[in-house]
């Protein structure tokens, strides 16, 4: 009997569970049922007006060809200025580098920067694709277990205990609005991070993919207090453009080169209708504070009526568009409270073990990033669902 194909063991990592209950989701509503969806992190809302007008254009006009490795000098220009506008700082284009998604960008951050066996922190709960891409590329991830002590951020004192335990730290990598949190690090907490890893020679990756979604403070950048630092970023969230799978990254100087080689390799250049569409974006302002707007007006709707649906222990929300719930007064399986949800009452949301191993089974996201009518739709779901229970 011919014996199965060997598989390689770096494919054996955990799946990304949001996505699993998505297609479940997306299955019950190819049935016919009327499907809440609050387990993605996706706007509801179109790209902006002027970025589909330039990919009609770009379509009609342009052979869409390859591009740069770096991407089109126009889209790097422009975000350029983008730093210049809303941060105050002059990034140079040659530092930009315009990528497949964020996610492409965390791979050439992780492959430029670690070697097999490097240790790179992550506070937990956190992103779940950081640890299994660093797993997949045989980097060892070291979480840091947050808490609202520290509005579930490391501080200097996490990542000095950390390397005591574990040896010195090569990376860390932690996301400012957070997901699933939904949390910001203030500049004074930022700043002291991004210094001790300066002084440190730990790399500092700033994930600011939901900068522009914050509802008090902007959120400060991780480039204004490290010259080393990497920020990446993406058009997904405040942009609204998740499908069309565009992003940049901002690297140091001694990084571009190398960055390119391996863009060069793995992926030539991210998506030239996306960059194209994407010089666009930042002429939109208008129209996109207008979606936040709305994403506000939900947050601060569910902020009122989860609890009044037993969902009473929430995580303050600084930015982003979730809310993440203690349930451990409902549940000690998150999981497979969340499938329960979702078979009995059509709402799709997203179990805490995704976000954090160990204690995730006590918690539930909940993406805000549907219309107002969605979201109402759910707490009327909800409501009379746990407390029949």
């Amino acid at each position: 009997m011919r014996s199965q194909p060997r598989i390689a063991t770096r494919s054996d990592i955990p799946p990304f569970i949001v996505m699993d209950m998505m297609r479940a989701a997306n299955e019950k509503a190819a049935l016919g049922e009327h499907i809440i969806h609050m387990e993605g992190g996706q706007p509801s809302t179109k790209a902006p007006a002027k970025v589909i007008a330039a990919a009609h254009s770009a379509l009609d006009h342009d052979r869409l060809g390859y591009t740069d490795a770096k991407g089109l000098p126009e889209l790097r220009e422009r975000i350029s200025r983008h730093y210049q506008d809303r941060y105050n700082l002059t990034i140079s284009p040659h530092r930009i580098m315009v990528t497949t998604g964020s996610s492409a960008g965390f791979v050439l951050a992780f492959l430029s920067l670690f070697d097999k066996g490097a240790h790179v922190a992550l506070p937990v709960p956190g992103y779940p694709c950081y640890p299994h891409i660093l797993r997949a590329l045989d980097i060892n991830p070291v979480f840091i277990e947050t808490s609202g002590q520290s509005r579930w951020f490391p501080t200097v004192s996490h990542l000095q205990d950390v390397s005591a335990k574990h040896g010195a730290l090569e990376g860390l990598l932690l996301a400012s609005p957070a997901n699933p949190t939904g949390t910001m690090l203030d500049a004074p907490s930022l700043q002291k991070l991004a210094t001790h890893c300066a002084s440190n020679n730990i790399s500092f990756i700033s994930d600011e993919i939901y900068h522009g979604l914050t509802y008090g403070a902007p959120a400060p950048t991780a480039l204004a207090y490290n010259k080393d630092a990497i920020a990446i970023n993406s058009f997904s969230k405040y942009f609204s453009m998740t499908g069309w799978r565009i992003g940049w990254m901002v690297v140091p100087d001694y990084l571009v080169r190398p960055i390119e080689r391996l863009q060069q390799n793995l992926y030539i250049n991210a998506p030239t209708l996306s960059q194209l569409a994407a010089i666009e974006a930042f002429d939109c302002i208008d129209e996109l504070e207008n979606y936040k707007n709305a994403y506000e007006i939900n947050r601060d709707f569910l902020l009122n009526e989860l609890p009044a649906a037993g969902f009473t222990k929430i995580l303050p929300a600084d930015g982003a568009f979730y809310l993440y719930a203690d349930i451990s007064h409902l549940t000690d399986d998150s999981q497979s409270f969340a499938r329960l949800i979702l078979e009995q009452t059509g709402v799709a949301v997203t179990p805490g073990q995704d976000f954090d191993a160990a204690r995730g089974h006590h918690f539930l996201r909940f993406s805000y990033a549907r219309s107002l009518k969605d979201m109402q739709e759910a707490i009327k779901r909800l409501k009379p669902w746990i407390n029949s229970r």
